[in-house]
C-alpha cells in the first residue's frame, strides 16, 4: 500500500526553531510486538519545569505523526517538549522568539 511504518521510536527537532508563534513537532511510533497501538503523550514544558500544554495524549497506531504547537500566548524563551510512548521517553529543546 506504499505506507512505510517506522522501525523505531523517534522524536525530531521542531521546525522552525527558533519559532514565532507556531512550530511543528514530528515523531515516529514503530510496530510494537505487544500490540498494534501505543499510548503516546507529547507535552510542552517551560524552563522551570512547569507544564505548558499537552499536545497528544491518546492511543496511536504505528506511523509518523506531526503536531503543531502555538506559542502565541507565551513569552519569548526556551521551552522543552517531551514524548512518552511505552518505555520510550525523549525530550528536546525549542526556542520561542517574538
Amino acid at each position: 500500500n506504499g505506507i512505510t511504518v517506522p522501525n523505531a521510536y523517534a522524536l525530531y527537532q521542531n521546525y522552525p526553531n527558533p519559532f514565532n508563534p507556531v512550530t511543528n513537532i514530528k515523531f515516529d511510533i514503530p510496530n510494537s510486538v505487544k500490540s498494534q497501538s501505543s499510548n503516546v503523550k507529547v507535552t510542552v514544558y517551560g524552563l522551570l519545569g512547569d507544564m505548558i500544554a499537552v499536545l497528544v495524549n491518546e492511543q496511536l497506531q504505528p506511523g509518523s505523526y506531526e503536531v503543531d504547537f502555538d506559542g502565541s500566548n507565551l513569552a519569548s524563551g526556551i521551552y522543552f517538549y517531551r514524548i512518552e510512548a511505552g518505555e520510550f521517553v525523549n525530550e528536546m529543546k525549542m526556542v520561542l522568539l517574538k
